[in-house]
């Protein structure tokens, strides 16, 4: 008997930190960064208006790991749907550390951090009057396949870990 399961992340929020590119032993690119969400309510007691930011990690792989390093900067406005996957290891001190991140499959670029798309930037500024991006990337199946072969040799992405 099988049993249907989910593993589906898709956030929209603004990059932490200029993204790290890095590749492993076998020469598979990874790249990680920090992605902010925000979230606002008014509480029902008509208090005021309440906002909540959360912090992600994010991780691609292969060609979208290197559209990422070159595409992305601290600020961006991003689109990311992936996966979350944990992964465990030994810290330095020699303590167990364990980490939840987000493997990302597509990555769309809506706004970089001085408001304009991704088409603008790359025409060498000009202004099309077009807010919508250009840039849109997805990791393809042998990708997939990769991060989950290469995760192992993901041990040394452990320095974005927060703690």
């Amino acid at each position: 008997m099988s049993s249907r399961s989910l593993n589906k992340v898709m956030l929209i929020g603004n990059l932490t930190r200029d993204p790290n590119l890095r590749y492993t032993p076998k020469n598979t690119a990874v790249c990680s960064f920090g992605l902010a969400t925000n979230r606002s309510w008014t509480p029902s007691d008509g208090s005021d208006k309440q906002e909540q930011v959360e912090f992600h990690n994010i991780v691609a792989w292969s060609k979208l790991a290197e559209l990422c390093g070159q595409l992305l900067h601290k600020g961006d406005k991003v689109y990311v749907d992936g996966r979350l996957q944990t992964r465990d290891w030994k810290g330095d001190d020699g303590k167990e550390r364990r980490t939840t991140e987000i493997v990302i499959d597509n990555m769309i670029l809506l706004r970089s951090r001085n408001g304009m798309g991704a088409n603008k930037r790359s025409n060498n500024g000009s202004d099309d009057g077009d807010d919508d991006t250009s840039v849109k990337a997805k990791a393809s199946d042998d990708d997939q396949d990769k991060s989950v072969t290469d995760s192992t040799d993901a041990k040394d992405i452990s320095d974005d870990v927060p703690f």
